[in-house]
């Protein structure tokens, strides 16, 4: 029997972007700015395998809490007074007491029916295809839409979506083409960020209107946001939803701002959450959480309810104000913590990651695909517990180096 095969490289072509990009990897490797192995000297500084000291301006722990003692401590004792660090069980076959008492835990602090993963990208890999399917919309498949600039965890998933319905992708942050289909399609899940890797925000004003009109279908990740922003860490999403709801869905990092390790989604309706339980694949096999995640996870969310942590989410701005009075990027002015300055060429990029490396600060060159071709940008992330003092003169070193290359990037 014939039968036609689909079309290839529809959504993914790993020959093609290997090609493009693994020289740019190559050169960032040979460059000591990729595939280093670090030592934790004090917080937030690195010792690597080369005897560079570096201060971490790309790591995503937003507000410190990696180093926390609090966390640290909350970590080793969940492991002790557990006696192991997990039972191998899928979660929904056999979980540790403990676990349990965390989600419950989760889900009072964010008011949503909150369950754990390992990590969030098994959460999407998880729950896209089920809602592809139909599953949360009365069965329907919706047209599953994903904003262009959606993170990697998610658009990986695309086949497995077309597998199950119409997948589509819009231009970032095109409202007027996420409306168009409203119109035109009884059931729409838009899949996006809330706060995007490489800099920006989703139009929340404008898709919760969509939602409210239309009943479009909200699959956000609110990861670099959660813990980062908001009410005892609520985020960006959830604090603009009265309630969660059958039509919308926030998935997030717990190893970010969070401080601990894992990923969470948080649900509006207990029939969605037991559906993912049963058949989430990536986000329930045969691992869960270990003690020390849950422990620390714990911690975490005590330390959500204190004034230290209000203290360090002020802190935390008053670091992105200090950084945005010295250096001008596209996300001035930005409550969230990436910023991205552009140098163009991917060869630029590393360029300058090397020598600001070398002078004892550790960034990310970021190129194709993680970006366009042809804007390759130094991806820079600040946090809580970095001094200003280490602000500023971070903020020379790159400003001087890009005057070099004839880029001025001075407010």
């Amino acid at each position: 029997m014939n039968q036609t095969a689909p079309p290839a490289h529809h959504f993914t072509h790993y020959r093609k972007v290997i090609s493009l990009a693994d020289p740019d990897w190559q050169s960032a490797e040979a460059g000591k700015i990729s595939g280093l192995n670090v030592e934790v000297k004090t917080p937030n500084v690195l010792l690597d395998q080369y005897g560079r000291t570096l201060h971490h301006f790309c790591s995503t722990s937003y507000l410190g809490l990696d180093y926390h003692p609090a966390l640290l401590d909350g970590a080793m004792t969940a492991v002790w007074e557990t006696g192991t660090l997990r039972v191998a069980n899928s979660k929904n076959r056999c979980k540790l007491a403990i676990l349990d008492q965390y989600e419950t835990q989760l889900s009072e602090l964010f008011g949503a029916s909150c369950l754990s993963a390992l990590s969030c990208s098994a959460a999407s890999a998880g729950v896209l295809p089920l809602l592809a399917s139909g599953a949360f919309t009365e069965n329907r498949a919706p047209v599953m839409v994903f904003d262009k600039h959606a993170h990697y965890s998610m658009n990986h998933i695309k086949a497995s979506c077309a597998d199950e319905t119409r997948v589509i992708t819009c231009p970032h942050n095109d409202m007027d083409f996420i409306e168009d289909l409203c119109r035109h399609q009884r059931d729409v899940a838009y899949v996006a960020d809330s706060a995007y890797s490489m800099g920006g925000l989703a139009d929340l004003d404008s898709l919760l209107y969509l939602k409210q009109r239309y009943g479009l279908f909200l699959y956000l990740d609110d990861s670099h946001a959660l813990s980062a922003v908001g009410e005892r860490g609520a985020g960006l999403v959830r604090p603009r939803l009265h309630a969660m709801d059958e039509r919308s869905l926030i998935v997030a990092s717990l190893a970010k701002s969070f401080g601990a390790s894992g990923g969470l989604i948080m649900f509006g309706c207990e029939r969605h959450k037991a559906l993912v339980q049963r058949y989430g694949g990536p986000s329930n096999w045969s691992q869960s959480l270990n003690a020390a995640a849950i422990g620390a996870g714990m911690a975490s969310i005590r330390l959500h309810r204190s004034r230290e942590f209000i203290a360090l989410q002020e802190r935390l701005q008053a670091n992105i104000r200090l950084f945005d009075s010295l250096v001008r990027t596209e996300q001035q002015g930005n409550a969230m913590a990436i910023r991205l300055v552009r140098c163009g060429e991917a060869t630029l990029a590393n360029s300058v990651a090397v020598e600001l490396a070398e002078r004892g600060y550790f960034t990310s060159a970021v190129f194709f695909p993680v970006v366009p071709q042809g804007q390759a940008a130094i991806r820079i992330t600040l946090r809580a517990d970095m001094e200003p003092d280490v602000i500023r003169d971070f903020c020379q070193k790159v400003t001087d180096l890009l005057l070099t290359h004839g880029r001025d990037i001075r407010t």
